[in-house]
C-alpha cells in the first residue's frame, strides 16, 4: 500500500489522539501524521492518498490551525488525489452543525480536483442537521468522544478496513 499522509487539526487533544489510532491500524509505516499547526502546502505533494481530521469546534466552525490555512488550500493540487475524512464532534450539544467542519473541508478540497472516498452511514446518531451529510451520508467517519466514545474503537476499526479497499 503506498504510503498515506493524515492531517489533523487539534484543539483538545482528541482528534490528535484519534490520528494516532487510526495510524495503528493501518500500520506506522503506512501512515504519516501531521499536526496542522506545523503544516507547509508543500507537505500534501508527496502523497496521493490523504486523511484529513477536523474537530467541529464552536457551532459549526473549524478548528483553529484548519481555519488558518484553510485559504492555502487553494495553492494545493488535488487532482488525482483520494481523500478520506474523520473528525469528533457533540451530537447532542451542537445537534444544528453536527460534523460541519468535515462538510466545509470536503466541499473546499474535492472542489479543487480531489476524490472523496471513505462516506459514513447517518445511522446510530441523533442530530438535526450537518454540513457533512450529502446523499444521506456523512462524507467521512463522524465520531462524538462526548456522548459515543465506546463506540470510536469499532468504528474506527471498520471505517480503517473500508479505506483500505478504497486506496487500493
Amino acid at each position: 500500500m503506498a504510503k498515506i499522509g493524515l492531517f489533523f487539526g487539534t484543539q483538545t487533544g482528541n482528534t490528535q489522539a484519534i490520528a494516532e489510532t487510526i495510524q495503528k491500524e493501518f500500520g506506522s509505516d503506512i501512515v504519516d501524521l501531521y499536526d496542522m499547526a506545523e503544516v507547509e502546502a508543500a507537505d500534501f505533494a508527496a502523497y496521493n492518498q490523504l486523511i484529513i481530521g477536523c474537530p467541529t469546534w464552536n457551532i459549526g466552525e473549524m478548528q483553529a490551525d484548519w481555519e488558518g490555512f484553510y485559504d492555502e488550500l487553494d495553492t494545493i493540487d488535488f487532482n488525482g488525489k483520494i481523500v478520506a475524512y474523520f473528525g469528533p464532534g457533540d451530537q447532542i450539544g451542537y445537534a444544528d452543525n453536527f460534523q460541519d467542519a468535515l462538510g466545509l473541508l470536503e466541499e473546499k478540497i474535492s472542489s479543487l480536483g480531489a476524490t472523496t472516498v471513505g462516506q459514513w452511514p447517518t445511522d446510530g446518531y441523533d442530530f438535526t442537521a450537518s454540513k457533512a451529510v450529502k446523499n444521506g451520508k456523512f462524507v467521512g467517519l463522524a465520531l462524538d468522544e462526548d456522548n459515543q466514545p465506546e463506540l470510536t474503537a469499532s468504528r474506527i476499526k471498520t471505517w480503517v478496513a473500508q479505506l483500505k479497499t478504497s486506496f487500493n
